[in-house]
């Protein structure tokens, strides 16, 4: 393996930048190359009990400031962020291994929800209820002081950037763990942080999620917390934190999507909508990704021909390329994980219609690179089509009539989104009041709507984001009431 540097990149606490309490670090891999980039603090229990102080102590003068000076601190962020998008995209593209264009789109929606969040803090309003004469009862939204938020490795900008966007707009200071296989990002964004935000009120920790991410869990000063992850570490989170106190807990957890195909559908935009939906073009690792296709048997075959052309016509490629389609799976592990699913598969009768064999020659010879897989033929209660694998891996399978669809739809413990394509508009709002997802696309996918609720059903997860219930979730509602007649 060959070395980019030997320096380590530190964490933010306080408003100062620092390494591992132990001295403990963490190699940050370039997943297409196999190369080190850099190292970073593997952040232990003693650094987050001073990342949550630093917090508190920052907690009053910044719960207490005025509404629009929040809103400019948050502004101003964006502004750095956007200054800095492509050197923050181009982190990202190398420690992530996704395409540049993709990467790009996630630091223009990061700059984007800390500018909406910063447009709401003036909607943080109580009620009045009538009480009779001489009385008066009214409510208020107040902060619950430090945040912990844990983030992924799919979006690390994006997530590092607008996750702290809503507790900050409602008065909370923020601690931010990010993935410790993508935090390089989170880093850099803290020397952004330090320009424009006062000490304290955001700290990021580096670290190991068994170390650093359940000491911000168990601690007893962090009373909210939200995470963004897959649904057996957020069930996890969620006993974790029960054995400390009570603590208000969100979670976007996993998905296994499903985008359902009926025969009056445009096929050529119900093929154009799987192939976005799967999230190829950063390698499926999306909770969001449309990973079950069910197409109405009648138009499966020339629905799976068409769609197995276009994921061929795919371009694998290093991932700074503008014009790849793919870059790299983001570790070894997962890379381990994509190819045992995609055995699984094979091994359970399905049909590998295109795709799934790792790439070694060439450029890709020192990288983590699988092309995009297709599979046909896939039983609905198979692995392949129940599990969440968080990768390049689509499985298409046939129906026979609505309620077969919609069987197959709920036939699983996850309820994250859903898309539906069909020219019967009747249909298609039957459908989205019958799935059980939280969020629904007809004849489109992946858009996320600024302003709209996102969050799922069952085990994906807890909570909504990305709309004025997140910023309400920051808060807690104390009801007054006086009595004002003598």
């Amino acid at each position: 393996m060959t070395s980019g540097t030997t320096d380590v990149t530190p964490m933010l606490i306080g408003g100062e930048r620092r390494t591992a309490s132990d001295g403990g670090v963490i190699d940050a891999i370039n997943p297409a190359t196999g190369r080190l980039i850099t190292r970073f603090p593997a952040g232990t229990a003693a650094d987050v009990d001073d990342a949550v102080a630093a917090a508190r102590a920052a907690f009053p003068a910044w719960s207490h400031a005025e509404p629009g000076e929040r809103a400019a601190a948050l502004n101003a962020l964006a502004d750095a962020v956007d200054a800095h998008a492509h050197e923050l995209a181009l982190l990202d593209v190398t420690d992530n291994g996704s395409p540049i264009r993709e990467m790009g789109k996630d630091a223009a929606v990061a700059s984007a929800q800390l500018r909406y969040f910063a447009g709401l803090v003036l909607q943080l309003r109580g009620t009045t209820v009538p009480s009779g004469p001489g009385q008066l009862n009214y409510s208020l939204r107040q902060p619950y002081g430090v945040v912990g938020r844990i983030i992924p490795f799919n979006h690390p900008l994006m997530f590092a950037a607008s996750k702290i966007a809503a507790p900050l707009a409602a008065g909370n200071t923020v601690v931010v763990k990010p993935s410790e296989h993508t935090s390089l990002s989170a880093l850099r964004l803290a020397d952004l942080i330090g320009e424009t935000l006062p000490p304290g009120v955001v700290n990021i920790v580096t670290g190991h999620g068994k170390v650093a991410g359940d000491a911000l869990v168990a601690h007893p000063d962090v009373r909210r917390l939200a995470f963004i992850g897959a649904a057996e570490t957020g069930r996890a989170i969620i006993g974790r934190a029960a054995e400390v106190n009570v603590k208000h807990v969100t979670l976007e957890l996993g998905g296994k999507n499903p985008l359902v195909v009926f025969p009056d559908a445009d096929l050529d935009q119900a093929v154009d909508g799987a192939l976005r939906g799967m999230n190829f073009t950063w390698q499926g690792q999306s909770c969001g990704s449309t990973s079950r296709v069910l197409v109405h048997a009648s138009v499966h075959d020339e629905f799976v021909d068409r769609l197995t052309a276009r994921v061929a016509a795919l371009r694998s490629g290093p991932p700074e390329d503008p014009a790849s389609d793919t870059g790299a799976i983001v570790n070894s592990l997962q890379m381990d994980k994509v190819q045992r699913y995609i055995r699984i598969g094979q091994e359970g009768g399905a049909r590998l219609a295109v795709g799934g064999e790792r790439l070694v020659q060439g450029v890709f010879g020192d990288g983590l690179f699988l092309r995009p897989a297709v599979f046909t033929g896939v039983d609905p209660g198979s692995r392949l089509a129940q599990e969440e694998i968080f990768g390049p891996v689509m499985a298409t399978m046939p129906f026979r009539d609505y309620d077969d669809a919609l069987a197959i739809a709920n036939g699983i413990r996850y309820g994250l989104t859903a898309s539906v394509f069909t020219s019967d508009l009747g249909l298609a709002h039957r459908f989205a009041a019958d799935v059980e997802a939280g969020y629904v696309w007809v004849n489109e996918v992946s858009r996320h709507v600024p302003g709209t609720a996102f969050g799922g059903f069952k085990d994906s997860g807890l909570g909504r984001e990305e709309d004025i219930a997140e910023l309400e979730s920051y808060t807690q509602t104390k009801s007054v009431h006086v009595r004002y007649d003598r």
